[in-house]
């Protein structure tokens, strides 16, 4: 499972999602979205306009989450 860390990383900048929009020009619902995991894509130059105001890089923002379990692989099958 993907999980959204943008929650994190504006915390960490102490910025609101309405500070980030308002400086990224993207839409408050659309960073809601990314901030809340609801959003199930994200174009490439909103990526890219958050990645310039957060000063990061894309994979800062997403962190890969094995819900499977250390032992299976992603096909559910054991190692």
């Amino acid at each position: 499972m993907i999980r959204f860390r943008t929650k994190v990383m504006l915390a960490e900048r102490n910025m609101t999602q309405k500070e980030l929009a308002d400086a990224t020009g993207i839409r408050p619902p659309t960073i809601s979205a990314i901030c809340t995991g609801a959003a199930r894509h994200i174009p490439v130059d909103v990526l890219d306009k958050v990645c310039a105001c957060l000063n990061c890089q894309p994979g800062d923002l997403f962190e890969y989450v094995n819900v499977f379990g250390q032992s299976e692989n992603v096909s559910g099958q054991q190692e």
